[in-house]
Protein backbone atom coordinates (compact mmCIF):
# COMPACT_ATOMS: atom_id res chain seq x y z
CA UNK A 1 0.00 0.00 0.00
CA UNK A 2 1.56 3.47 -0.85
CA UNK A 3 1.68 6.55 0.75
CA UNK A 4 -1.47 7.93 -0.92
CA UNK A 5 -3.66 4.73 -0.58
CA UNK A 6 -3.34 5.03 2.65
CA UNK A 7 -4.11 8.80 3.02
CA UNK A 8 -6.94 7.54 0.99
CA UNK A 9 -8.22 4.83 2.81
CA UNK A 10 -7.57 7.43 6.17
CA UNK A 11 -9.38 10.44 4.59
CA UNK A 12 -12.30 7.63 3.90
CA UNK A 13 -12.31 6.64 7.11
CA UNK A 14 -11.98 10.12 8.96
CA UNK A 15 -14.90 11.47 6.73
CA UNK A 16 -17.29 8.09 7.47
CA UNK A 17 -16.88 8.48 10.87
CA UNK A 18 -17.72 12.05 10.97
CA UNK A 19 -20.60 11.62 9.14
CA UNK A 20 -21.84 8.37 11.25
CA UNK A 21 -21.31 9.97 14.24
CA UNK A 22 -23.51 13.47 13.41
CA UNK A 23 -26.49 11.17 11.76
CA UNK A 24 -26.44 8.92 14.59
CA UNK A 25 -27.05 12.00 16.68
CA UNK A 26 -29.64 13.59 14.57
CA UNK A 27 -31.22 10.18 14.14
CA UNK A 28 -31.42 9.06 17.30
CA UNK A 29 -32.46 12.84 18.80
CA UNK A 30 -35.10 13.54 15.72
CA UNK A 31 -36.88 10.26 14.70
CA UNK A 32 -38.48 7.55 16.30
CA UNK A 33 -36.40 5.04 15.53
CA UNK A 34 -34.63 2.67 18.39
CA UNK A 35 -32.42 -0.19 18.95
CA UNK A 36 -30.18 -1.32 15.60
CA UNK A 37 -32.14 0.70 14.11
CA UNK A 38 -30.31 4.23 14.73
CA UNK A 39 -26.54 3.10 13.64
CA UNK A 40 -28.07 1.30 10.27
CA UNK A 41 -30.07 4.41 9.40
CA UNK A 42 -26.59 6.30 10.30
CA UNK A 43 -24.24 3.59 8.70
CA UNK A 44 -26.13 4.14 5.19
CA UNK A 45 -26.48 7.82 4.68
CA UNK A 46 -23.22 8.20 6.24
CA UNK A 47 -22.10 5.58 3.46
CA UNK A 48 -24.36 7.61 0.64
CA UNK A 49 -23.34 11.06 1.63
CA UNK A 50 -19.63 10.58 2.38
CA UNK A 51 -17.05 11.82 -0.10
CA UNK A 52 -14.77 9.24 -2.44
CA UNK A 53 -11.14 8.92 -2.08
CA UNK A 54 -8.93 7.32 -4.19
CA UNK A 55 -5.48 7.36 -4.96
CA UNK A 56 -4.37 6.43 -8.81
CA UNK A 57 -1.70 6.00 -10.51
CA UNK A 58 -1.59 8.66 -13.81
CA UNK A 59 1.69 9.23 -16.84
CA UNK A 60 2.66 12.03 -13.79
CA UNK A 61 2.52 10.01 -10.97
CA UNK A 62 0.11 8.80 -8.48
CA UNK A 63 -2.48 11.42 -7.45
CA UNK A 64 -5.43 11.49 -5.16
CA UNK A 65 -8.54 12.19 -6.10
CA UNK A 66 -12.32 12.50 -4.32
CA UNK A 67 -15.42 12.37 -6.03
CA UNK A 68 -18.52 13.91 -3.52
CA UNK A 69 -22.25 13.92 -4.04
CA UNK A 70 -21.87 18.15 -3.54
CA UNK A 71 -19.06 18.72 -5.43
CA UNK A 72 -19.63 18.42 -9.21
CA UNK A 73 -17.26 16.40 -10.96
CA UNK A 74 -13.79 14.54 -9.92
CA UNK A 75 -11.44 17.20 -7.72
CA UNK A 76 -7.58 16.35 -7.45
CA UNK A 77 -6.54 16.63 -4.06
CA UNK A 78 -3.07 17.68 -3.35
Amino acid sequence: MSKLQLRAFLYQLAAFAVLFLLFRYLIAAYTGLTGIWIPMTAFVIGTIIGPKFQAVRTKDGEKLFMKWLFVKGIKEIK
